[in-house]
């Protein structure tokens, strides 16, 4: 928790005037029973009107500047509470997105949601009532405790005997509820794993009739969860009434040794009623610390899980000194690469070798898990290679600023990813200062105007959040459209079309070739036609390359190549 403490450097000052307003209304209402003491004894028991006028205005004024210091107090607390949240969001966030996918693998996603949201919003709410109680409670038990004291010596024996007791209370709350908050997290984790899960996975769960399976799944984490919150919740109702009773009992045993004390005329009315009131002061105080103990423990879980999102060093960063290419414009060699997934057994690809050229086409085929999608992260730096050496325009990628490395890169992932708002936004999502001309060249050869003007508004048609409004075919052609709209010296097409038809694949890759004709073009297929025109097929299984070469060197020479292309087409249309 202390850590985090950085993040009030901005808010010094404002911190400052909280802790001046803060004290100011300490000391207000720790004068305003020894006020009431002087009415009643030199006012009221002697019958003096005009001192009980008097001193009773002050009484009003003291009051008065009391609120005023708490309203202003409450309004910086809050405005530094805030603040220090979002700053603390900005870096998560921040860190989040300087991540390589293994750092997105190890926490997950729903964790990362819900410490970039949930915890920030513990730790803000115990800085916005920290500030307030902190400071405000720990002076008040003090100042409480000595203007008690100088009241009366002997009643002070009762704060004595009941603080102790309440303090130890606290300590052995706390000791119990400190777990059950760290769990607490762990379980709010899992709901929105679950829910994560069935929000994006609802056409799925649909399809295969598991709504009741997952409408179970769900249950039984969020029971989990409720079981441990009513758990927490119970031990936390229990303080309450605990310290009521407390604060009452101790009421009774002042007004009780208290009444024998002016009946021996030890004591006067007004010490009696002033002592009563500090005593409460000091005990509200202890409570306001008691629901301070109930939050930290949660907060400070909160804390530690958002230390470890902005601890975790990326694997892979930028190099001090970046790399420099020997000018060919599109150029990408692997080198003897070797790549295992993290706590992975076996290696994802072994000992590859291979270039791809400007102005040619590099098709990657191979069957399911054969390391294609896997081949093809390395070229952006998604993942750092064991062995090897993966090149772009003849420097070694590891060695070059990220993000120059991505802005020669046109990259259309094996699975289309949308983002909320309109079309051409999508498609300049590529290229932010893109012009609308650009935009619709770009559509054009991805096919992809002929359906956006059937939309309703054409360009400036909304698209849903992951382009659920939209069909399979119809996401992977805005997705190429926006690989081509950068005009990078790289494409890279995952599996890009799976989802067309024949007649616009062909005419697809046709638009294709002489828009790149100068750019390197990396396609990874599962289909044998849509690589069998490219300049270059590089054949894998179980991660290493079994050929390379033309559609008609590998049918001779590539056992693989010839399965799988025999498997899917028939004798005329290979030959």
């Amino acid at each position: 928790m202390l850590r985090l403490f950085q993040f009030f450097k901005p808010y010094v000052w404002n911190l400052f005037w909280v802790i001046v307003f803060l004290f100011v209304q300490s000391l207000a209402e720790l004068y305003l029973p020894t006020l009431m003491s002087d009415v009643v004894n030199d006012g009221m028991m002697k019958g003096n009107s005009s001192y009980i006028w008097k001193y009773g205005s002050y009484m009003l004024l003291v009051a008065l500047g009391s609120s005023l210091c708490s309203i202003v107090g409450s309004y910086l607390s809050s405005i530094i509470g805030v603040g220090f949240g979002r700053d603390i969001r900005d870096k998560v966030f921040s860190r989040v997105e300087s991540y390589s996918l293994q750092e997105f693998d190890k926490i997950g996603t729903a964790s990362l949601i819900t410490r970039t949201t949930n915890d920030v919003i513990q730790v803000q709410t115990l800085i916005v009532m920290g500030l307030r109680f902190m400071v405000y409670a720990p002076i008040m038990c003090v100042g409480g405790i000595i203007m008690a004291f100088s009241k009366d010596k002997q009643l002070t024996l009762i704060l004595a005997v009941v603080l102790p007791v309440m303090l130890l209370l606290i300590a052995s709350i706390a000791s119990v509820i400190v777990p059950l908050f760290k769990s607490m997290q762990v379980k709010l984790d899992k709901v929105n794993l679950v829910l994560r899960e069935n929000l994006t996975g609802i056409r799925v769960i649909r399809a295969f009739n598991r709504l009741k399976s997952e409408n179970e799944r769900f249950e039984k984490a969020n029971r989990d969860l409720t079981e441990t919150s009513i758990k927490v919740n119970k031990i936390m109702a229990a303080i309450q009434p605990i310290m009521i009773i407390l604060m009452n009992f101790t009421s009774i045993a002042i007004i009780w040794f208290g009444g024998h004390r002016i009946s021996q005329n030890e004591m006067q009315v007004g010490d009696m009623m002033a002592f009563l009131q500090y005593a409460m002061q000091v005990m509200f105080s202890i409570i306001m610390v008691t629901i301070m103990f109930v939050m930290v423990p949660r907060a400070q879980a909160s804390a530690t899980r958002i230390n470890e999102v902005l601890d975790m060093e990326p694997k892979i960063v930028d190099p001090l000194h970046g790399g420099e290419s020997d000018g060919k414009r599109g150029y990408v060699e692997f080198r003897d690469v070797t790549f295992s997934y993290p706590g992975a057994e076996m290696p994802a690809i072994r000992n590859i070798s291979f270039a791809a050229y400007p102005g040619e086409v590099t098709a990657i085929i191979g069957g399911t898990g054969s390391g294609k999608s896997t081949l093809i992260n390395l070229i952006p730096r998604f993942y750092d290679v064991d062995s090897g050496s993966v090149l772009v325009d003849g420097a070694d990628v590891r060695q070059m600023n990220q993000k120059d490395l991505r802005a020669k890169i046109g990259f259309v992932p094996q699975t289309p990813i949308l983002f909320s708002g309109t079309v051409s936004e999508n498609i300049r999502y590529g290229k932010t200062d893109a012009s609308d001309e650009e935009i619709t060249h770009a559509a054009d050869v991805a096919q992809a105007s002929e359906f956006i003007s059937k939309m309703k508004e054409g360009y400036n048609s909304q698209i849903s959040q992951g382009g659920t409004n939209l069909s399979g075919g119809q996401k992977q052609r805005l997705s190429i459209a926006r690989a081509l709209v950068r005009k990078p010296g790289i494409y890279i097409l995952d599996d890009s079309f799976s989802a067309l038809d024949f007649k616009t694949d062909a005419q697809l890759r046709a638009a294709l070739k002489k828009e790149t004709v100068a750019s390197t073009v990396i396609i990874v297929a599962q289909r044998a036609g849509t690589v069998m025109d490219a300049d270059r097929i590089i054949v894998l299984d179980e991660g290493r390359i079994e050929g390379i070469g033309k559609h008609k060197e590998l049918m001779s020479t590539c056992s693989v190549y010839r399965e799988i292309v025999s498997s899917q087409l028939s004798g005329e249309e290979i030959a």
